[in-house]
């Protein structure tokens, strides 16, 4: 009888599958970055025959699998196929059974090609190349075709019940998704809208840049299209990914409701959980001779997986219930499930992070995946952040205190350069085209000596293994400066130098000048140059916010393709639903605060007087904020207010939005930007208006200026991409707190004159009647 089902598996994770075995084992081992990688896999070939070939295509047959991968090189003058691996230090560093899937990987690849080509045998070498030296390390055997053969056919025969299951059920969820009911019965009108949208992105594999208002509908209008594209369009996987953790409640509501709804509930929906959360140990190294949880991992990893497929739905509470019932860690539970989840839901990091697992998966397994980008105006400062960093002083200092013998000389001579260029530069702020030759070199010799230091320590955690990876991001930063990024230095006031430290740590004379904190930084402020490939690799990525500013801003910051399609979707409110007016005799420019601080806080008292309820007033900083409280409270004690304080936990942000009681009556004073002005939800009466006292506009700072000369020298002049435009998505941010349903009424006041001026006006939602 002829089987139904094929399934196409890669080489890498038909080994990964059978192959890996024993404890886990994620003590740190020094490793190559994908450039690295490539430079060592250069190096190998250059040193080969003419003849020698390179990213072999290879793919077999057994039963109804189909195995396929790329083989690194075959020379075959001398019939020998090479899987190379990039590494740093000695190969005794890679866990044994990491060492073992690399072996399973050669020999399936030696299976392949002996079949392709009839050979009798074959030479499988793997070379270990070390990331600096680019020095070979080769280990070598000579196998039949029949033993590789023979080991290929054990290899699919471990993997083929699993195969024959995840088609089965990859064929329920296509045929459950292509008959899935909208879960509330009728698409609203804008959220109609953006569903085509989302659907036509998915169809065409292109980005989508969606636009739309609070009200519609947003998580169930993106979320059900890309599910009932993901048959037509065979997507593997769709990672649903938030720039901040409450949205990921919504996605996960919205997802329980659609599953619900899909036939036989084929479908699987995973949680990324953050290794800190997830841990059940946190006092013990990640090794099976410490944790109980990490030992015999891989041993006890079949059992816990079968049983997550089966469950499908893998939210933290069921990762974490059914890892502990079979001995195995749940947060590393959770990053195999990875692999055979539909849909996954987590931080955008996992993607567009330098070291994002969700993408390095999907690009090494050839994943066809799609995202859904939820609060999407987050995604350039979070992006920046991602490939941003800075070295202080301080931290060089402390380092040293803590350092053993061996490495006190390189970090001093890296404390005393970045001493020494903060001592000589002319103003307390630098931008530095390229950094000093001797900070580079110092900074070199301290990356090279912790290198070492770690490889030969490798069950020591804590500060140097914390320093050295702060020390080899900036490294890696530095190696890729461009245009996309600043360099600068900046320096706090003089101060005395200290007298001399203990164990000689002092870097100057005690009666020598010296600031008193240097800081380097990388400052990346296009991050598009590194997120540009990543837009690219996926199948479609749709980017969705009420507040994205304008398409260009996106489209130029973030690095999307050409061909990205943008879409404004219309509110779903009646415009007579909120009443927004302008302060046009105000400025709150800081010069101007002062003396218009009565006349505001005047206003809010009136307004508060002729509409009485709940109202937010956002303010540029928590100094404005305490002087207009300070000064309402002075003029009309008989407005209650409550306001949000510099630094609030959980408890204290809890209590500033309990005041917010339905029909209640008060002001509560917020900072634009902060916790209150996003991802916060009082609907009907329990907010009725809000006062926008600020453009949201960055203060003027040297930082500032030469991000905004960077950005002019880019894209132009005029295009407010440094200023305006984040902080005109600050202001409707704030002010989309009003009208939360399209029952909803209230009133935003912009308290200043400048929000007349058409290049404002331009950038606040169309659907305003100002």
């Amino acid at each position: 009888m002829t089987l139904s089902w094929t399934y196409t598996v890669s080489v890498r994770s038909l080994c990964e599958f059978t192959a890996k075995r024993g404890s886990l084992d994620r003590r740190f081992t020094p490793s190559a970055t994908s450039l690295e990688g490539q430079a060592g896999q250069l190096a190998v070939i250059a040193r080969r025959s003419p003849g020698y070939e390179t990213e072999l295509p290879l793919e077999g047959r057994f039963g109804q699998l189909r195995v396929r991968g790329r083989a690194d090189g075959y020379e075959a003058d001398v019939n020998r196929l090479e899987e190379i691996k990039t590494i740093r230090g000695p190969i005794e560093l890679i866990p044994e059974n990491r060492r073992a899937l690399h072996w399973a990987q050669l020999e399936t690849y030696g299976a392949l090609i002996a079949a392709d080509r009839g050979l009798a045998e074959l030479e499988l070498a793997l070379v270990y190349v070390d990331a600096d030296t680019q020095q070979e390390t080769v280990l070598r055997d000579t196998l039949s075709a029949a033993a590789l053969q023979a080991a290929f056919e054990g290899r699919c025969l471990a993997f083929e019940a699993w195969a024959a299951q995840e088609a089965g059920h990859r064929s329920a969820r296509d045929e459950g998704l292509a008959a899935l009911p909208f879960p509330l019965g009728e698409l609203r009108p804008g959220q109609r809208l953006l569903a085509e949208a989302v659907y036509r992105a998915a169809a065409q594999g292109r980005c989508l840049l969606a636009q739309a208002p609070t009200g519609i509908g947003k998580t169930l209008g993106t979320l059900y299209p890309l599910l009932r594209a993901m048959p037509t369009q065979q997507l593997d996987k769709i990672g649903y990914l938030t720039c901040k953790g409450t949205g990921r409640i919504t996605a996960l509501e919205a997802l329980h409701q659609l599953r619900e709804a899909t036939p036989g509930r084929a479908l699987r929906v995973l949680t990324f959980v953050a290794k800190e959360q997830a841990c059940e140990h946190p006092d013990k190294a990640c090794h099976g001779e410490a944790c109980p949880l990490a030992h015999d991992f891989y041993d006890k990893l079949p059992d816990a997986r079968a049983e997550a497929v089966q469950t499908g739905w893998l939210d933290p509470a069921a990762q974490r219930r059914i890892a502990l019932s079979h001995g195995v860690c749940p947060y590393y539970l959770g990053q195999e499930l990875l692999r055979w989840a539909d849909i996954v839901v987590g931080d955008v990091h996992h993607a567009f992070d330098p070291h994002g697992q969700l993408y390095g998966l999907a690009n090494a397994q050839g994943w066809k995946l799609a995202l859904l980008v939820d609060e999407a105006h987050n995604l350039v400062d979070r992006a920046r952040d991602m490939y941003s960093t800075s070295l202080a002083l301080g931290q060089v200092r402390e380092a040293v205190a803590a350092a053993p013998v061996s490495l006190r000389g390189p970090l001093r001579q890296l404390a005393g350069e970045l001493l020494r260029l903060g001592r000589d530069q002319p103003a307390d702020y630098q931008p530095l085209t390229e950094l000093p030759d001797a900070l580079a070199d110092a900074l070199q010799r301290a990356n090279v000596a912790l290198a070492d230091y770690v490889q030969n320590h490798p069950l020591e955690v804590g500060p140097m293994l914390e320093f050295y990876f702060h020390v080899l991001g900036l490294q890696r930063l530095l190696d890729r400066l461009d245009t996309h990024s600043l360099c600068d230095l900046q320096r706090s006031a003089v101060r005395k130098a200290p007298s001399p430290e203990p164990q000689n740590l002092s870097l100057l004379d005690a009666a020598t000048d010296e600031p008193g904190e240097v800081t380097l930084a990388i400052r990346n402020i296009v991050p598009g140059h590194f997120l540009k490939e990543r837009f690219e690799s996926c199948s479609s990525v749709t980017l969705f916010s009420a507040t994205l500013g304008t398409a260009d801003y996106q489209r130029h910051l973030l690095g999307l393709p050409d061909d990205t399609v943008w879409i404004d979707v219309p509110a779903p409110f009646p415009p007579e639903h909120l009443v927004v007016r302008i302060a046009d005799r105000l400025s709150t420019r800081y010069e101007h605060r002062q003396a218009s601080l009565n006349s505001l806080v005047d206003l809010l008292a009136t307004q508060f007087a002729e509409h009485p309820g709940n109202y937010l007033a956002f303010f540029s900083s928590f100094d404005y904020l305490e002087q207009a409280a300070s000064r309402l409270a002075q003029r009309h004690p008989e407005v209650p207010q409550w306001s949000q304080a510099r630094a609030m936990g959980d408890a204290a942000r809890r209590a500033f939005l309990d005041r917010f009681v339905p029909d209640g009556r008060g002001i509560g004073f917020a900072v634009l930007g902060g916790a209150f002005a996003e991802g916060v939800d009082l609907p009907g009466t329990r907010l009725i208006g809000a006062f926008i006292a600020t453009l949201g506009l960055p203060p003027v700072s040297s930082v500032q200026e030469q991000v905004r000369e960077r950005l002019d020298a880019l894209f132009g002049t005029d295009h407010g991409y440094a200023d305006l435009v984040p902080g005109l998505q600050k202001v409707v941010q704030a002010a989309g707190r009003v009208l939360r349903s399209v029952d909803d009424r209230g009133w935003v006041w912009l308290l200043d004159r400048r929000y007349r001026r058409p290049e404002v006006r331009a950038l606040l939602p169309a659907w305003w009647q100002v």
